[in-house]
């Protein structure tokens, strides 16, 4: 598949305010439309990349997957169908309310949910954040990343790489505790056509809200630190202190949203010449910071 980019993602709310304050307070972004029990939240050119719809339960979407064009569009729905893949068609009606050309659904072996779709509508109009936000870095490499619970490692890091196409940037095993007997856990880190280090990645643990955490970039340091203290003022819970990752070099910190998963909100992640990479395993996940203790407490 020729996949661009993250191109959106949506998420399910009980509470449309609650996103609706958190979204502009605490992120900096932009109410864009909010339209029959859609808040469509804007941080770019985009008219929108992070769509909140009204639901029965508070958790995580779908993953919105950008493609080439027309033809790469109907290429990966033949792909998917030729590896037994359920797709669905989106609605003329359900294009319209994502605002694409053309929309497609399927899932992964562990549940997970995704959408494709090419020909993202252009509005032109300015991102003006509220709170004073600079900007969000994503364009060519899309709006940022999302890690998703691969309980069935194994089958879905075969999906994602050998039918969706996307490349290993990297992986890691982690545990929670200092505890050598607890089991480790696998996540491995994959990109698509672009040059963040990584727009998914896996963890082998099961998740109930359906996402680990998302993750959002500015092109400020200090919007990092600013959005730090707009959480507390907020009385936001924190998931895990400021650090810098091994990896991909972002500086971050991650923060509980009203979907239950996390946020990470960071600065400075590397762009990627694919090319020259070799991926490795990190033994640590930070250069330093990333106190994911405080979450737990």
């Amino acid at each position: 598949m020729d996949i661009r980019g993250l191109g959106y993602v949506s998420v399910l709310a009980t509470d449309l305010d609650k996103w609706r304050r958190y979204a502009t307070v605490v992120l900096g972004m932009m109410v864009a439309e909010e339209d029959a029990g859609l808040l469509y939240l804007k941080m770019d050119e985009r008219p929108y990349r992070l769509l909140v719809e009204r639901a029965e339960r508070d958790g995580y979407g779908a993953c919105g997957w950008e493609l080439a064009g027309a033809a790469a569009f109907e290429q990966a729905i033949a792909e998917l169908q030729q590896a037994d893949v359920q797709v669905s068609r989106g609605s003329a009606a359900e294009a319209a309310q994502r605002k694409v050309q053309a929309l497609a659904r399927f899932c992964d072996p562990d549940g997970n949910r995704h959408e494709l779709f090419w020909g993202p509508l252009q509005d032109f109009a300015r991102f003006v954040s509220p709170v004073g936000v600079h900007g969000f870095v994503s364009g060519e490499l899309g709006m940022g990343h999302a890690v998703l619970p691969a309980p069935n490692f194994e089958r879905c890091l075969d999906f994602y790489q050998r039918v969706m196409g996307l490349g290993l940037s990297d992986l890691m095993k982690v545990r929670f505790t200092d505890d050598p007997a607890e089991p480790q856990k696998r996540i491995h880190f994959l990109h698509c056509n672009n040059g963040r280090h990584h727009s998914l990645a896996l963890f082998e643990c099961p998740i109930p809200s359906g996402c680990v955490h998302l993750m959002v970039e500015v092109d400020n340091l200090d919007d990092v630190g600013r959005a730090l203290d707009r959480l507390h003022a907020e009385g936001g819970k924190l998931s895990a202190t400021l650090g810098r990752h091994t990896n991909d070099e972002m500086t971050s910190f991650y923060m509980q949203t009203p979907g239950g998963f996390d946020l990470e909100y960071g600065y400075g992640g590397k762009v990627m010449d694919w090319q020259r990479h070799t991926p490795f395993e990190s033994t640590v996940v930070s250069h330093w910071g990333h106190d994911f203790s405080v979450g737990r407490q």
